[in-house]
């Protein structure tokens, strides 16, 4: 409803909104074009949030392949960020079978146990005329190598002391090459070869499930002297898994692993320690410096991309303000509110930038939920995110359109009727 107050005539914003889409709709290559760049700021933001934010929603039982109460000794740490690179560890000295025994030894009079085990991969299992695919892990370990990897035995007998002590060759499977192997009977007590050599099946792991993508079943374990022997490499470093009695003893245990692994090592008091030590929670910490550093990266391109955009924004408004002169002219001369004219220049430079907000929105969620299902991880819709995206393009409007649209606003009527 129209209606009149000190002479000047008030349009409804309802007007204002179907002029300026209006407007946007008559020259859709430009607003097209104007909206990529918008799109392109959004979806590298929300596209980045979205995958991380799937990825973090799983991240407990993804990092968690470890026990609650177990933490690992290596060479290596087990994840590197920034400038942790390999070439800052790799002059440390390989973790020996005699250096991991005489650790789990000095534990063991503690009541702490430790697993110690090399692996390999990229291995077949056979069986008769059946094969596994050749990405199984094979794993050389001790006794206490299922219990602080979290695995459960389905059926059969663990890996025993005796078995390491006697070379025995026998073998646990996981619970993808038990099913591919012996879909039709009990594999315990059958013979299968890793590399040519022959192992007894004595047991067989619960299946676990996949994590990031990646299968937890997909292996064999066997005693850690044969795969010394007859599947690794005799002089590679050994992994060592330090058992807590319970969570809240990890710190504790910690220490006193460190003070006994630097007393095998041979460390002066003086000498920093020549190996990593890793828990879920310090798991978990990397990968927030990782996330964290990706976040940056994807908040960067983003800024950078919405500024761009915001100048064209600025750009086509001023463009389009030039085309539009008499247009404006016409307004004023019949009544036209300067008020009115630039409410709908600058509904035009938000609706631009929201339209962008919402391609890039959609995109980055399907982009990022495509890179969660990949790593067969839980879909998420990232709520802050995307209102985020609507309320910083919608400021990018304003600003950037703020100059175009007083620009159309303060022009004089009589001179832009003459505006040829």
């Amino acid at each position: 409803m129209l209606f009149f107050k000190k002479n000047h005539q008030f349009i409804r914003i309802t007007d204002v909104l179907r002029l300026a889409t209006g407007s946007l709709s008559a020259n859709r290559l430009r607003s097209l074009l104007t909206i990529m760049g918008i799109t392109i700021g959004v979806f590298s933001v929300v596209g980045t949030m979205t995958a991380l934010i799937a990825v973090r929603s799983s991240i407990d039982n993804g990092l968690a392949f470890m026990g609650a109460n177990t933490f690992r000794i290596s060479r290596f740490p087990s994840m590197m960020v920034g400038g942790d690179g390999w070439w800052n560890y790799i002059h440390r000295p390989k973790v020996t079978y005699r250096q991991a025994m005489s650790f789990k030894e000095l534990m063991s009079d503690e009541n702490v146990p430790v697993s110690i085990h090399q692996s390999t991969w990229g291995k077949r299992i056979v069986y008769q005329d059946r094969r596994t695919s050749p990405n199984q892990s094979i794993i050389g370990g001790n006794e206490f190598c299922l219990e602080a990897f979290n695995y459960k035995l389905a059926r059969g007998r663990s890996i025993i002391a005796d078995d390491l002590t006697f070379n025995r060759n026998v073998v646990i499977l996981g619970d993808y090459p038990a099913k591919q192997l012996f879909p039709d009977r009990d594999p315990i007590g059958e013979e299968i070869f890793l590399k040519g050599h022959r192992y007894v099946v004595v047991g067989v792991l619960e299946a676990k499930g996949e994590i990031f993508g990646n299968g937890q079943d997909d292996f064999a374990f066997i005693p850690l002297t044969r795969f010394m022997a007859e599947i690794g490499e005799p002089n590679a470093s050994i992994d060592l898994a330090v058992i807590a009695p319970s969570p809240d003893a990890i710190s504790r245990v910690e220490n006193l692993a460190i003070g006994h692994m630097r007393l095998v090592r041979g460390l002066d008091p003086e000498d920093p320690n020549d190996f990593s030590i890793d828990s879920n929670d310090s798991l978990q910490e990397s990968f927030d410096k990782i996330a964290r550093i990706i976040g940056s990266a994807g908040l960067l391109i983003s800024l950078i991309a919405l500024i761009t955009a915001g100048v064209g924004i600025m750009n086509i408004m001023l463009v389009s303000v030039t085309e539009r002169t008499r247009e404006i002219g016409i307004r004023k001369s019949i009544g036209g509110r300067s008020s009115d004219i630039l409410k709908q220049f600058l509904i035009e430079a938000v609706c631009l930038s929201e339209m962008g907000a919402l391609a890039g929105i959609l995109l980055g969620i399907l982009v990022g939920n495509i890179i969660a299902k990949v790593m067969n991880v839980s879909m998420v819709f990232p709520w802050n995110w995307a209102i985020l995206a609507v309320v910083v393009c919608s400021f990018i409007g304003i600003l950037f359109g703020m100059y175009p649209a007083w620009k159309a606003s303060r022009l004089d009527p009589v001179e832009a009727l003459r505006f040829e």
